[in-house]
Parts: C-alpha cells; sequence; structure tokens
C-alpha cells in the first residue's frame, strides 16, 4: 500500500522519494513522474550536479527553496536560506570562486536585488545560474502570473558592461532540460546563466524524466580558489576581467562567441507566414492553439519561440521572409520583447504587442489582434 508524505508543500509518495533518495549516488534515468516545474528544477539542478545553493523564500519560486531544503542534504549538498536575497547572492559567488556548481532562485522584487552579485559574477568570469521565476509588477508588484523582467533578464540588470545568457523554458520538461544545460554553459563561458521561468510554468505539473545524476569535481578548474597545505606554495588567482590587458578584445569576442554559437528558437509554420507570433514560456504554449484555429479560419500565422532570451535568435526571422507583420505575446503591459524583434526584422515590417497580465493570453484575444493587423493594409 502506498503511504502518502508531506513534504516541501506537496503530497508526494514514498515510491518517487525512494527513488530520489536512491539517486544520490546516480544511476538510471528516472522513470516519468508528475513534479511541478519548480520541484522539478530544483531536481533536475542536482543532477547536473548542483551542491550549493542558497536563497530566500519569495512567491511563486519558493517551491525550489523548499524543495532544497530536505533534498540537498541527500545529495551531501549545502542549503542555505539565507537572510535575504543580497546574502544569497554573494553565497553563490563565494562558492562559485570555489569551484561549485551553485544556485540561487528568486522573483521580482528578489530579483531586483541580487543584480549588484550578478554584476560582480561577471567581473570575476565566475560560472553560476541564477533562475527567476517571474511575477507581474514593478516596485514589490503581485504575486500573479507574468513575465515582467524581460528588459532586466536581458539587458545586464546591474552596473557596467555585460550581458548574462537567458533560458526561457515553456514546459516542466525543458524546464529539466534548460536547468541541466545552463550549469554547462555557466561553465563553458565562465558567465552567469539566467533561467527565465514564469508562475504558470513553475506551478504547473506535467510529467518528466530526469536525467542520470551527473558527479562535478569541485577542483577541476585551475581558476577556481584552493586551500594551501602546509609547506606548498601559495597560489594568486586573479580574475576580475577589467584588469587584463586585453579585457576589451577579451570581452567583446566572448560575446562574439556567444551570440554565434548559443542562438536557440523554436519556428512553426514561418515560411509562408503572413503574420508571425513572437512568445515565449507560457505564452508560446497559446500561440501554437493560435496557429491552428488560425488555419481553420483561412490565416496564415506562424511562430517563433525564443529558447534564448539572450543571444535573441536573429537567425530565426531570416526565415520569415514572407511575413508582413509580427506580433510579441506576452504577459506585459509594454511589449518588452518588440525592441529586439524590431531589430531582429530590421524594421521591415511592423511589429505590434497583444499583452496581459494576471492571467494567460487568450486564443481569440491574440488572433482578434493579429487579424485586426492583418485588415489594417500592413
Amino acid at each position: 500500500m502506498k503511504k502518502n508524505v508531506f513534504c516541501a508543500g506537496r503530497v508526494i509518495t514514498c515510491v518517487q522519494i525512494m527513488y530520489l533518495r536512491l539517486s544520490k549516488g546516480g544511476g538510471a534515468s528516472m522513470a516519468k513522474v508528475l513534479m511541478n516545474g519548480n520541484e522539478a528544477l530544483a531536481e533536475a539542478a542536482l543532477a547536473a550536479g548542483c551542491r550549493f545553493y542558497s536563497g530566500y523564500p519569495i512567491t511563486p519560486q519558493t517551491e525550489i527553496l523548499e524543495y532544497l531544503s530536505w533534498r540537498m542534504e541527500d545529495v551531501d549538498g549545502d542549503f542555505i536560506q539565507a537572510e535575504s536575497e543580497l546574502a544569497a547572492i554573494n553565497m553563490v559567488l563565494g562558492a562559485a570562486a570555489a569551484g561549485a556548481r551553485a544556485l540561487t532562485t528568486t522573483s521580482g522584487p528578489g530579483f531586483s536585488l541580487k543584480q549588484e552579485g550578478i554584476s560582480y559574477l561577471v567581473s570575476m568570469d565566475l560560472p553560476a545560474v541564477i533562475v527567476n521565476v517571474m511575477r507581474i509588477g514593478s516596485g514589490l508588484g503581485d504575486i500573479a502570473l507574468g513575465q515582467g523582467d524581460y528588459w532586466q533578464l536581458t539587458r545586464g540588470g546591474g552596473h557596467g558592461d555585460y550581458r548574462t545568457i537567458v533560458l526561457a523554458p515553456n514546459s516542466v520538461q525543458e524546464t529539466v532540460d534548460l536547468t541541466i544545460e545552463s550549469f554547462d554553459l555557466a561553465e563553458k563561458y565562465r558567465h552567469p546563466v539566467l533561467i527565465a521561468s514564469d508562475a504558470a510554468i513553475g506551478k504547473m505539473v506535467e510529467a518528466i524524466e530526469i536525467p542520470k545524476f551527473a558527479r562535478h569535481d569541485i577542483d577541476k578548474y585551475d581558476w577556481s580558489i584552493k586551500g594551501c597545505r602546509s609547506g606548498t606554495g601559495q597560489r594568486k588567482i586573479q580574475n576580475t576581467y577589467y584588469t587584463n590587458p586585453d579585457y576589451e578584445s577579451f570581452l567583446v569576442s566572448k560575446y562574439a562567441e556567444i551570440e554565434a554559437n548559443e542562438q536557440r528558437y523554436e519556428a512553426f509554420e514561418i515560411e509562408d507566414a503572413d503574420i508571425v507570433l513572437v512568445a515565449y514560456g507560457v505564452s508560446a504554449r497559446v500561440c501554437l492553439d493560435v496557429i491552428e484555429v488560425g488555419f481553420e479560419r483561412g490565416i496564415k500565422i506562424g511562430l517563433i519561440r525564443p529558447i534564448t532570451l539572450w543571444p535573441f535568435p536573429v537567425k530565426a526571422f531570416d526565415k520569415a521572409k514572407a511575413a508582413q507583420a509580427f506580433l510579441t505575446v506576452e504577459m506585459n503591459i509594454l511589449g518588452q520583447m518588440t525592441d529586439d524583434v524590431r531589430l531582429a526584422t530590421q524594421h521591415r515590417c511592423p511589429v505590434e504587442h497583444y499583452g496581459s497580465i494576471f492571467e494567460i493570453p487568450t486564443v481569440e484575444g491574440v488572433l482578434t489582434k493579429a487579424t485586426q493587423m492583418l485588415e489594417g493594409g500592413l
């Protein structure tokens, strides 16, 4: 008989807990289990070899913190509920400097508080993964559904000359896959990687598979801080990029390499579309239905779904040459992605925005806006 155990804010079966705890030493790939996006992200981070987490509770990402509060112990990792988001990001900096795969998660106002720490990670060429499960509003905002942090995610956020790789999943399984990949990308470029989730993706429950657990050697990198044994020579590590006499060429070439190699996207029916939707996260799921309904009504609609918000997938737009217009679909009011779409299309045709907050965009709402654009003689 299955006994239910209350843990980390949800009921999961003892069978699932048994698997998770046995996976401390790795093992076969996990059979499909139902998990919400936040908890799946937490488990995926462990599978990627993350063994340090520091964070602070804030809706709608608190399940990540709750889950890792017990699960990190199972894999001999370190979990810290910090006194603030400021403390959490600086603890991640210390763990990253020591060579650990380190993670912190937050939402909205907490993400703002982490910006200085992210800027310091960039300046020291340190890898780390920072998750923003977005909600709505500036200031304190509100815990409702939203995608209001696009500008802050994609424009650096803190002070200085930098940008960060930003991955945007649109399902629970993709949250798993991109979380694992984020740690590899962070170490490949020695750079922070951001995951742009949202309240809908974080809270929805879907069937997922967690890959085999990876083992991460904390001492494998020569740039990481290591202790000195008695009688051995001390090591000086200087990672601050702008003290490098060639820092300008280093910085330009680093970002050029990321832009050339890491653009990721999905494209649907864009080659002969009259209007192309551009959406990420949960908004992109709605847009797939818009394509189908539009086809039934004789409207040629396509979709570009950026998986990397930065580098923005400008390559995708070369394939949408027939498009008369582009429509961004986001859970925000000001259309924060429209500037990037205008740049990607080189202003060759109109770009407008359909947005909402508090609730996910509707198929009929997007279709109505798209039809109005086409009937306006674009």
